[in-house]
């Protein structure tokens, strides 16, 4: 039996394009902060009006309001320095490239400024005090620039491949560059005037630098790096030394420094932690007398964090297995956090739902792994999915997850592994599946069957695997090479031939996936044995396959093909298709409807049965 559906070409339920502002409705989740430069208002993302788009919220007040920003996707948003602007990410379609636009507070003087085109645009930040913004556009290559948000005029700064712009000084005389491949990253400074440029940290051959800024006084950069150390720390490079050495700053060796927020003045740091499993931890970090002080974290999971521009207030975004995301407020004067949304503890006491167990386990290879196990109530064994999440450089976390949930609910128990090439568990690991390590990422897939097997978790002949996007390529190829293991697979926006993956993804992400997957030329027969069009012949149990139809990430062809060559085989496959959508499902009514599918999926092929419920 197969079965083909296709999402209705539906209009996106968007915010409203006016100029009124709404009060809230009460549902959606709270999610990536951006203060007022004085912290007496938070814009934030919300998806409460079917997708995500623009709130603000006093700090004292009980209603947000929604600012009128199209009926596209918001991604990001962020203050200018003197109020006066809103600096919005969008994602037309829901695709990967995205445009940047500007708006006053009230959403008037609404107007797009970079990402024409084919080009992809994301702001790094703001220069000191106005409202001259730092920006990346790209396409084929990366360009820097400065962008005016009250003219709209632009200052083309570098081009080149694989090139980032995280930090300009106040002046304008040097810009921090970040250049590299995935998991190869490195920082260059880039003098204005001449065009000189100079790597700032040493080539060891190993690890990578995602983030920097400069001091103070411009005379140093502050860098995120796990070139020096196993984990992920933060180092000071002192720039007025022809070699500089870096000295550490902040690093823990229990712990990785996943991300870093600086104040304005660069004297203040926010230091969130992922320790072992993903769990998040925070601080405080007094940047010229090396102080920090622990803060009570308001979820088990914190991003999003940002300082207002006088650095005397710090927002975040905080969620749990049974807690959505939501925004929170720190002062760093007092470390007291506090919801900005004032009944968000009354949403965390009724949120319901079952909290996971980390696990530990052995690889086939005997290299150490771990995952995330919800359990349903009583006694197992039980149907059991494995989810296996996106990246690879990503990891799975005690995040919120209605999939997760809705699962156990049917009787399906969960694991969540991190298979090698998952972030967080420092460079080695998350470089383990690099090229033909990807091998041993499939067979880790196998070994947490094992194990769920072993354990008495998974009842056999009821095991499934599910994810999305390299989680989705993963699903695959585990059918293709461990044929027999799992009864059912879900594959949402995977990759299924690298071949045509290279050949059809954003040139920026295809020439950053070379040092992860792979040469297309160079390494053409290990990546055409790595993919699971290869041998498809070898998959026989029923596959539900989910893309978004403006998928540019991984073109929605990945998944068609697999079905058409389902279908002449007759293998029971699905092919759920959103329109509207690209490789993240944005719009809420669409990622239910994937989280619908994929649970009526699994709990058909799996045989969940009313006595498997209970």
């Amino acid at each position: 039996m197969r079965a083909r559906t296709e999402a209705p070409r539906t209009t996106r339920r968007g915010r409203p394009t006016g100029r009124r502002l709404l009060p809230s409705p009460p549902v959606g989740e709270d999610f990536a902060p951006a203060p007022s430069p004085d912290g007496l208002r938070v814009a934030f993302l919300s998806d409460r009006a079917g997708t995500p788009g623009v709130w603000v919220r006093d700090v004292d007040a009980s209603e947000a309001v929604a600012v009128p920003t199209g009926d596209e996707p918001v991604l990001a948003v962020s203050w200018s320095p003197d109020g006066q602007w809103l600096a919005c990410v969008v994602a037309p379609g829901g695709a990967p490239r995205t445009e940047l636009w500007v708006l006053r507070p009230d959403g008037t003087r609404r107007r797009q400024v970079a990402g024409f085109g084919r080009h992809s645009a994301s702001l790094s930040g703001w220069l000191p005090g106005g409202a001259l913004m730092a920006v990346t556009e790209t396409a084929e290559r990366g360009t820097a620039l400065l962008i005016d948000a009250g003219t709209g005029q632009r200052r083309v700064l570098v081009e080149d491949d694989l090139l980032s712009l995280l930090d300009v000084t106040a002046d304008a005389g040097a810009a921090l560059l970040r250049r590299g491949p995935r998991n190869a990253r490195w920082l260059e400074m880039l003098d204005v005037a001449t065009g000189e440029r100079r790597r700032l940290l040493p080539d060891t051959g190993r690890g990578s630098t995602d983030q920097g800024w400069f001091g103070p006084d411009g005379t140093s950069v502050l860098a995120r790096t796990d070139v020096f150390s196993e984990l992920a720390a933060l180092v000071r490079v002192d720039l007025t030394r022809d070699e500089p050495a870096p000295v550490r700053l902040a690093g823990r060796p229990d712990a990785e420094l996943e991300y870093v927020a600086v104040s304005a003045d660069r004297r203040r740091a926010a230091l969130l932690w992922n320790t072992y499993g993903g769990r998040s931890e925070l601080s405080l970090f007094d940047l010229p007398g090396g102080v920090q002080r622990a803060v009570a974290a308001p979820g088990e999971v914190l991003d999003g964090a940002v300082f207002a521009a006088g650095g005397d207030l710090l927002c975040l975004t905080a969620q749990g297995p049974v807690q959505p995301r939501e925004v929170w407020l720190v002062d760093p004067a007092t470390a007291a956090p506090r919801p900005l949304r004032p009944d968000a503890a009354a949403t965390r006491a009724g949120g319901g739902g079952v909290a996971p167990q980390l696990v530990d386990l052995r690889a086939r290879d005997g290299m150490p792994l771990s995952g995330w196990l919800y359990r349903p109530p009583g006694p197992g064994p039980w149907p059991t999915a494995i989810s296996l999440h996106g990246g690879p450089e990503a990891q799975e976390r005690p995040c919120y997850n209605p999939l997760f949930q809705a699962l156990v609910a049917q009787g399906v128990a969960v694991f969540a592994p991190n298979v090698r090439g998952s972030s967080g568990f420092g460079r080695t690991f998350v470089a383990a599946d690099n090229l033909a390590g990807r091998y041993g990422a499939i067979a880790d897939v196998a070994a947490c069957a094992d194990f769920l097997l072993d354990s008495g978790v998974a009842r056999p002949g009821q095991m499934g695997c599910l994810g999305r996007s390299y989680g989705g390529y993963l699903v695959l190829a585990v059918l293709v090479n461990f044929p027999g293991l799992f009864a059912a697979g879900v594959a949402e926006c995977g990759i299924s031939d690298f071949r045509t993956f290279f050949a059809g993804t954003e040139p920026w992400i295809a020439a950053a996936a070379v040092s992860k997957y792979g040469d297309p030329v160079r390494d053409a027969e290990l990546l055409r044995d790595l993919s699971p069009m290869t041998h498809l012949d070898r998959l026989d149990v029923p596959v539900l396959l989910i893309h978004g139809a403006n998928d540019t990430n991984v073109p929605a062809g990945e998944s068609a093909q697999v079905a058409q060559a389902l279908a002449a085989r007759g293998i029971p496959y699905g092919h759920l298709v959103l329109a509207g959508e690209g490789h993240d499902f944005l719009a809420r009514d669409k990622a239910e409807a994937a989280r619908t599918a994929t649970t009526a999926w699994l709990a058909q092929h799996l045989a969940v049965t009313a006595t498997a419920v209970g």
